[in-house]
């Protein structure tokens, strides 16, 4: 008996009175607001995390996820490298050597870095790599260049190009840098156009003649691995104090420190439009216990107790509040699979990978979104529901 009362209260105080138009109008301002809290909540959460998880794809891939490099007075070379892989057999191990350049086409220039490698072994540590390579053979002094530096040079497979190293040489009374041309074998594209301008990668023996490097000397080795966080602290422990081993998150830690932060105070400001809704729902209980004040006091003169009166707007309240988050959610998933399927907001294919926009909301995010709005609802409906609990039945009575 007791719970049918207060179902039957709570549906007759949410129609709509004629006589107080406002009230329902406060209310319905209030289930607007939360749903499209809600709804905005999980947009932009799976956006930012879509695209958090899209940099981060591709800076694996670019930057690698381990890189083993010689210390101020260390030095890595082809013993170490042997070591590394009967060490490590579960790795990929790429060896490399690394210069800054200027590359030239005419009268346009674009500096960057070139990369010697063993083509081989490069493929199995970057996927961008292999693809660009396809099954052609990279002979000495042919380079693989990026899309972007490729459109920029108009340069075409078998065209030539000029690079300006920075080490110099001498000739006569000055110094001069050296300079080679190298044949366009083929182009990659990671996606990245910076990437793409940037880095161009030709064989280990063709840089290590340009640069007059011994054949068993090497700036560096790239490590693949599909649990890099795990392995560096394997690999530590095995390399000599001369080399050290850094890995790629290290290189890009205050990038995903921003959008980490820039993440946290998108949700507290996005949280804050629940919050402004709550209040429509604090000021649609209170008129309505205002309204209803001789009604609550009959209702109490008649055996209803302050707990039931106090159920009653408080569940007005809740039933308000998770009819907004539901309706939030479904308009919120919707509006995701509209994002995530056409291609509604186009994105320079330069820049990402996709034309549509990444989407990709977690389980946690979802629960802190749809929990945080609950609890607002919740402390939202809890002071009206007391203040009608304590409304004074002889002076209502007296009064009415």
């Amino acid at each position: 008996m007791k719970t049918s009362i207060v179902t039957y209260l709570v549906k007759r105080f949410l129609r709509f009175d004629k006589e107080q138009p406002f009230i329902f109008l406060s209310a319905l301002l209030a289930f607007l607001g939360i749903t499209l809290g809600v709804m905005v909540l999980l947009i932009a959460m799976a956006l930012m995390n879509g695209f958090d998880k899209e940099f981060k794809k591709k800076l694996t891939i670019m930057n690698y996820p381990m890189t083993i490099m010689p210390k101020f007075y260390g030095s890595v070379d082809e013993s170490l490298l042997i070591d590394l892989q009967i060490q490590f057999p579960d790795l990929s191990f790429s060896p490399y050597i690394q210069t800054a350049i200027m590359s030239r086409n005419g009268s346009r220039l674009e500096g960057g870095y070139i990369f010697g490698v063993n083509f081989k072994d490069e493929a199995k540590v970057n996927s961008v790599v292999s693809e660009g390579l396809k099954d052609i053979q990279m002979d000495k002094f042919d380079v693989l260049i990026g899309k972007s530096l490729k459109n920029e040079f108009d340069l075409e497979v078998g065209d030539k190009l000029m690079y300006l190293f920075t080490h110099l040489e001498p000739g006569g009374l000055a110094v001069t840098p050296k300079i080679k041309r190298f044949e366009v074998k083929s182009v990659f594209d990671s996606g990245l156009s910076a990437y793409d301008k940037a880095y161009s990668y030709t064989t280990l023996s063709s840089l290590q003649a340009v640069l007059g490097i011994p054949s068993n000397q090497y700036d560096g080795i790239h490590v693949f691995s599909a649990n890099p966080e795990a392995d560096i602290l394997r690999i530590k422990e095995f390399l000599p104090e001369t080399v050290s081993i850094k890995g790629w998150w290290e290189d890009n830690q205050n990038f995903f420190a921003a959008l980490e932060l820039e993440k946290t105070s998108l949700f507290i400001v996005l949280m804050l439009i629940i919050l402004i809704a709550s209040i429509n729902i604090i000021s649609s209980l209170l008129m309505t216990v205002m309204n209803r004040r001789g009604e609550i006091a009959l209702l109490l003169s008649l055996g209803t107790t302050t707990i039931e009166i106090k159920k009653v707007f408080l569940y007005l309240g809740i039933v308000i509040g998770i009819g907004g988050i539901l309706a939030g959610v479904i308009l919120g998933m919707s509006g995701m699979w509209v994002l995530g399927n056409f291609d509604i907001v186009s994105l320079p294919k330069d820049v990402y990978p996709t034309s549509t926009l990444p989407l990709d909301l977690s389980l946690l995010d979802f629960f802190l979104i749809v929990s945080g709005a609950f609890v607002i609802v919740v402390l939202s409906a809890y002071y009206p529901a007391k203040k009608a609990s304590e409304v004074d039945i002889l002076t209502v009575l007296r009064n009415e």
